[in-house]
């Protein structure tokens, strides 16, 4: 493989990976758009997703087909739930004491899955089956077709619900000011729950569309979540799409960084540039100068 191919590998790679640390940073920015809050638990609803597809495929014997949506709808219920039973009957709280209560629920849903699943790591098949294909020298699984596609169309979608739907403007008015998007008759508890709902639904698709790449495991919410609030700081705190693309820059990052230095360093380095455009820039890629939510 020459070098050209070789960097064109890790930038596949990186692409791959960084679309799933795009999807969970979306979730991040949706919950913080409604409420001021970041959710500590987001981590865990992209490993739920992983885990229950695997659950349902392996156990309840549900064919693939079924039990990825199956995994994402009992994720996103199980958003619902979180919001329900321990965020809104504590709205009014200082902002640090809900964060607190989303670790808190991260510990619980990590705690929880390990019990239902153990600790062993498992994987999904493809979702579709074939060989790699060739592109430049460097070859592409068709899983990162399907996780690329799906990242797409997940950003595609929200545009639309965002813009053209009218829950989608409702959302964006309580971003912008939630009690007068209260007193124009918008139910602010209702679009809290749905943003819950929505952060659940992306995090959960990324989990079922990267587990057939790498494994899964009841702990794997940890780093996924970290990853993916460092790319929703790098995109701009706020900005969905540039949650997306800094999670798709810092997963090149990462695979640079393990393919040109040593993959046991990989987090470092990405998280030493990641930092560097912080003191440059600590608004992030395309956040504004100064914090505006929307």
């Amino acid at each position: 493989m020459t070098a050209a191919s070789a960097l064109l590998q890790y930038v596949i790679s990186g692409v791959t990976v960084g679309a799933t640390y795009g999807l969970t940073a979306l979730g991040f920015t949706v919950i913080y758009n409604t409420t001021e809050i970041i959710n500590f638990a987001q981590g865990e609803f992209v490993m739920l997703g992983g885990m229950l597809a695997v659950f349902a495929l392996r156990w309840g014997g549900v064919p693939l087909p079924l039990a990825v949506p199956l995994a994402v709808l009992i994720v996103t219920a199980v958003g619902v739930l979180v919001d329900r039973v321990t965020i809104r009957p504590m709205r009014g709280r200082s902002t640090l004491t809900l964060i607190i209560i989303t670790i808190g629920m991260s510990i619980l849903l990590r705690g929880g899955a390990m019990l239902l699943f153990g600790k062993d790591t498992f994987s999904l098949p493809a979702f579709s089956p074939g060989g790699p294909i060739e592109i430049g020298g460097a070859t592409v699984l068709p899983q990162t077709l399907w996780v690329v596609g799906i990242t797409l169309l997940t950003v595609a979608g929200m545009k639309v619900f965002f813009e053209r739907t009218l829950s989608g403007k409702a959302m964006l008015a309580c971003a912008c000011d939630r009690k007068a998007a209260s007193l124009m008759g918008i139910h602010v508890d209702s679009m809290v729950t749905l943003s819950f709902a929505f952060s659940a639904l992306v995090g959960a698709l990324g989990g079922v569309i990267l587990a057939p790449i790498t494994l899964t495991a009841y702990d794997v919410g940890i780093l996924l979540g970290v990853k993916g609030f460092a790319a929703c700081i790098l995109g701009g705190l706020g900005n969905p799409f540039g949650a997306v693309v800094g999670g798709v820059i810092l997963g090149v990052l990462e695979s640079l960084g393990a393919g040109l230095v040593s993959s046991g360093y990989k987090d470092a380095v990405a998280f030493v540039i990641l930092l560097g455009l912080l003191f440059v820039r600590p608004s992030g890629l395309f956040g504004a100068s100064r914090a505006e939510r929307v």
